[in-house]
């Protein structure tokens, strides 16, 4: 596992709503807390603040837009979430590989015993 692992990064990306609401700003390319709040099942309030945490670890960026904030995702940001997530799934592969190993070998050792006696 990297040592760069950003827990504030994963607990921003943990949450389903925020997920949905890169999958839409990278769709759109930009989006407001207003044009978002349209296509989620939540409040304009409510996708501001996720903004806000989406804001505070680099994940998007804003830039005014008249009275509100237009947001877009860094993408070099995301890149660096998607190259942690292979890089955990890569350590946790390697340990169930490792454990499907040992329980493999118990398995044979319990068939040469049973066939022993």
């Amino acid at each position: 596992m990297t040592a760069d692992l950003d827990d504030d990064l994963w607990s921003a990306v943990g949450d389903p709503t925020r997920r949905r609401m890169l999958d839409l700003l990278l769709a759109d390319g930009t989006g407001t807390a207003t044009s978002l709040s349209e296509r989620l099942p939540v409040t304009r309030q409510a996708v501001a603040k996720h903004l806000g945490v989406l804001d505070r670890v680099g994940l998007v960026h804003a830039s005014p837009a008249g009275r509100e904030r237009r947001y877009r995702v860094d993408e070099a940001q995301l890149a660096r979430a998607v190259a942690q997530l292979s890089s955990v799934g890569a350590a946790w592969d390697a340990r169930l590989q490792r454990i499907k190993r040992i329980a493999e070998s118990i398995q044979r050792t319990r068939d040469q015993h049973g066939a022993q006696q």
